[in-house]
């Protein structure tokens, strides 16, 4: 199918024309959360038998790092030589980081799996939001970021448990051995549905682009390597670190991304936010679980399971509530949500505090994170310039990546300082400043509207 066909009569992403494209998609998405929520789940369990408590954030911080990197390779290819390359050797790496990270002998190995896996996700997810928008015509692309989304409520549902039934019963390396073959399966559904490349101009990343993502990503791993505070001159380099970050992710994405520019700039600088902010008190929240009411990863997972939930319900909404029309007031209200239901998260840290309420308090982040991320995805898509959907995908996630990465790895520093003594408030702190940043999402998402 190329996407000019794609285009014409087009009236549901389950019709004749487009059913193998959206199981595809659906397939890759499903992967995509039933490892996020299943290495979320039993992460305490990996750093207590690894010996790797102080690196926690750390493992979170350094596949974004290395996705941060991919991205800027993977935009540009997948708009010269169309998804199903990039799919290829995407699902290469990413397989063999899963791998690397549940042989791992090791934390410092562990870690080396978790950034290859980082660099072959950053890939396979250029390679998704590019078949979307070459596949689809606009009027479906909200709907398919609506069914991109529901993927995640069976893993969401079974996948914590399942995962946490495995660690519990062959140990928690299979919950990454086991990956592979998910990946697999999804790749396959999707390099089978027949999408075709339409011809366009030559693009390759420059050097310049590809050395900056180097020094951005080096950044990352430089503040969370120095937030370990292994050694006396550690503050400089987390200083080093996020000058790094800042001078090249100011040089990668567009003009006043981290400013509030009004456009795509905001589009993308809003999205981060509220990425991070959701990223940075999903990662702790297992912590306060664990250590604060010494729950087992079958319930910690239950917890998981509600704000995936809510995030595909966000989504549908999104798409298909007309009282939700307005873009712009959609995402504002989903930075809002996020905040509040971060905000009553911190609550499974007071043991005295029946876990039903940051149970629901989670399942409202996600509701307000389903509703702000599908909603600028549609926009960013609609707004790329002459069929970049790659470059324009790239960007939008990239920026995701840097932000988030950042954020946990400054997290990484905080928590650093309590994990000897108070970790169970170092994790209340972190999913504290969650909040703060949800807050700055609400604001400059006023500037999405470009009139």
């Amino acid at each position: 199918m190329t996407a000019t066909e794609a285009r014409v009569g087009a009236s549901s992403p389950w019709d004749r024309q487009h059913a193998g494209v959206t199981l595809g998609v659906f397939s890759l998405a499903f992967l995509f959360a039933f490892e996020a929520l299943a290495v979320a789940t039993v992460m305490p369990e990996v750093v207590r038998d690894l010996d790797g408590l102080s690196l926690y954030a750390v493992a979170f911080a350094a596949p974004l790092a290395t996705s941060i990197l991919a991205l800027v390779v993977a935009g540009p290819a997948a708009d010269r030589h169309g998804p199903v390359p990039v799919l290829n050797g995407g699902l290469v790496v990413f397989c063999a980081g899963v791998l690397v990270a549940g042989l791992a002998p090791s934390m410092p190995v562990f870690l080396l799996g978790r950034l290859l896996h980082g660099a072959g996700g950053g890939a396979l997810g250029v390679a998704l939001y590019v078949v979307i928008a070459e596949a689809y015509p606009r009027e479906l692309r909200p709907r398919v970021f609506a069914i991109l989304t529901s993927a995640w409520v069976l893993p969401a549902v079974v996948g914590p448990s399942i995962a946490a039934a495995v660690a519990a019963a062959v140990g928690w390396r299979w919950v990454f051995l086991g990956v592979p073959v998910l990946a697999v399966a999804a790749w396959w559904l999707v390099r089978s549905a027949g999408v075709q490349h339409d011809a366009s101009d030559p693009v390759s990343p420059a050097r310049r682009r590809v050395l900056l993502a180097a020094l951005a990503a080096a950044g990352v791993l430089a503040v969370s390597a120095g937030g370990q505070r292994g050694f006396s001159g550690w503050p400089l380099l987390v200083a080093a670190g996020l000058v790094l970050v800042l001078a090249a992710g100011l040089r990668l994405l567009p003009r006043g991304a981290w400013s509030g520019a009004r456009g795509v700039p905001s589009m993308l600088g809003t999205r981060g936010a509220v990425g991070a902010s959701f990223t940075l008190a999903e990662v702790n929240l297992p912590l306060l679980l664990v250590l604060g009411r010494d729950l087992p990863l079958v319930a910690v997972g239950a917890v998981l399971t509600s704000g995936a939930v809510t995030w595909c319900l966000g989504a549908v909404l999104a798409a298909r509530w007309s009282r939700l029309g307005d873009q712009v007031l959609r995402v504002r209200l989903g930075a809002v949500l996020v905040a509040a239901g971060i905000a009553g998260s911190t609550l499974a840290g007071v043991p005295a505090v029946p876990l039903v309420l940051p149970v629901l308090a989670w399942g409202v982040a996600g509701l307000g994170i389903g509703m702000t991320f599908s909603t600028i995805s549609v926009l960013v898509l609609d707004a790329a310039a002459g069929g970049s959907y790659g470059v324009s995908s790239s960007a939008l996630q990239l920026n995701d990546y840097l932000v988030t990465s950042t954020v946990l790895a400054v997290g990484s520093v905080v928590f650093a300082g309590f994990v000897g003594s108070a970790p169970v408030a170092g994790a209340v702190l972190l999913v504290g400043l969650a909040v703060g940043v949800a807050l700055l999402a609400s604001l400059t998402a006023a500037r999405i509207r470009t009139t």
